[in-house]
């Protein structure tokens, strides 16, 4: 929502003011300009691009429009699978484990949390790492240079969207000079006509120079940073498994290893102790009718 206010304010104030200093609305308004400009800058976009960022682009831009990123219940959903998860590590022998590992779709811990059993490479990167844990023979430093080796790939791969938005937000300006030139090209051949209209067509050409800035710093370059930070928002998902798992893997008991993953959460989304204990460890003990798991909580 932000995104779309931002553009409106932007775009208000740029052709308000035109308007208010005298000048006529219906001039800005040149079809075959913005066709130039736009679909010179599509075009470049597909050629630069395979077509899996091509399609990536669509989701990415849509989650800056909705601002959609992890927020504190997602976070304790994470939090609370990861919890159960550790304590059947902890408690239950390897092929009972397994079934939960291999099968997340079918596994009543997954179907407890349906916000991370629906992420699909989440889900994935949690199960290899905890079959990881299972085995046995790792090495905690082994795993979290695995680990950060993995994260670094994703982030890379979801932040190519971003790159990309952000060359065609280089390239605009540039293609707006394209399509004011070609104006100036057509203005060129009236010049036997009345300056009355060769002015207008000058100005109809100068609206591509103008359009092209515009689109670059008033609305790709901002929508690309958006999508920036949403990415890295979920990217940091990926860090709070992490710091979690690698806790458990050190020795640390479940309760305490998923303090470890809160804390690597952003303070704007962070749950607080007791949230996370209501979520986590006091709603997970109610539930529990193994005499031993209680035990190892």
């Amino acid at each position: 929502m932000g995104v779309i206010i931002g553009i409106i304010i932007a775009a208000g104030c740029v052709f308000g003011s035109f308007y208010g200093m005298g000048g006529h609305i219906g001039t800005i308004w040149q079809p075959f300009e913005f066709l130039i400009i736009g679909g010179a800058a599509f075009g470049a976009f597909l050629i630069a691009n395979p077509m899996k960022i091509v399609v990536d682009s669509g989701s990415a831009i849509l989650q800056a429009v909705t601002g959609k990123a992890p927020r504190q219940a997602d976070n304790l959903a994470l939090l609370g699978l990861l919890y159960a998860l550790m304590r059947e590590l902890r408690t239950k022998p390897r092929n009972e484990v397994e079934v939960h590992l291999e099968s997340p779709e079918q596994s009543e811990i997954f179907k407890a949390y349906p916000t991370v059993l629906r992420d699909g490479e989440l889900r994935t990167f949690i199960c290899d790492y905890a079959r990881l844990i299972l085995i046995g023979n790792a090495r905690s430093h082994e795993i979290e240079a695995l680990m950060d080796e993995e994260i670094g790939t994703y982030r890379r791969d979801r932040l190519k969207v971003y790159t990309a938005l952000v060359a065609v937000a280089d390239g605009l300006p540039a293609l707006g000079i394209v399509a004011a030139v070609l104006g100036i090209v057509k203005a060129m051949g009236a010049l036997d006509q009345s300056p009355a209209l060769l002015g207008g067509l000058i100005g109809a050409a100068l609206i591509g120079t103008a359009s092209g800035i515009f689109m670059s710093y008033g609305v790709v370059g901002p929508v690309a940073q958006k999508v920036k930070l949403a990415r890295e928002a979920h990217t940091r998902t990926y860090i709070v498994v992490k710091q979690t798992l690698l806790a458990f893997m050190n020795g640390a008991l479940p309760q305490i290893a998923i303090e470890y993953g809160r804390k690597a959460i952003s303070s704007a989304s962070r749950p607080t102790i007791d949230e996370l204990e209501s979520a986590t460890i006091s709603g997970g003990s109610r539930n529990d009718n193994s005499p031993r798991e209680r035990e190892a909580a």
